[in-house]
């Protein structure tokens, strides 16, 4: 089962390259997506998860569909129990091109 941060650091990884993608600075996004810089920060860095609306916005900030900023992350329904979030570790969701870009920009 993965926690909220988990999921948190996942959007924000996602948000991250997304933003870099389009070469976009954190500032730069946060205009297109009437949000602070800092706020676009704290997403980056998982230390907030994002309401639907602001998701909405991220996405359309930097140019991309709501579900590239939501890849590797799933529900889970339970049964008798809660369900839960399931985030997969990030090789698994990326396709072999973009492991090789993502490799090339971080190494």
């Amino acid at each position: 089962m993965a926690g909220g941060s988990q999921l948190a650091r996942r959007f924000g990884k996602n948000l991250a390259n997304a933003r870099k993608d389009a070469g976009l600075s954190q500032e730069e996004a946060g205009i297109r997506a009437s949000l602070h810089r800092t706020e676009i920060g704290l997403l980056e860095r998982g230390e907030r998860t994002p309401r639907i609306d602001t998701a909405i916005k991220l996405a359309g900030a930097v140019g991309v569909g709501l579900d590239r900023l939501l890849i590797g992350i799933e529900w889970t329904p339970g049964s008798a129990q809660a369900g839960s979030f399931r985030v997969a570790p990030e090789a698994a969701v990326l396709a072999p091109e973009a492991r090789e870009g993502l490799e090339e920009r971080d190494g």
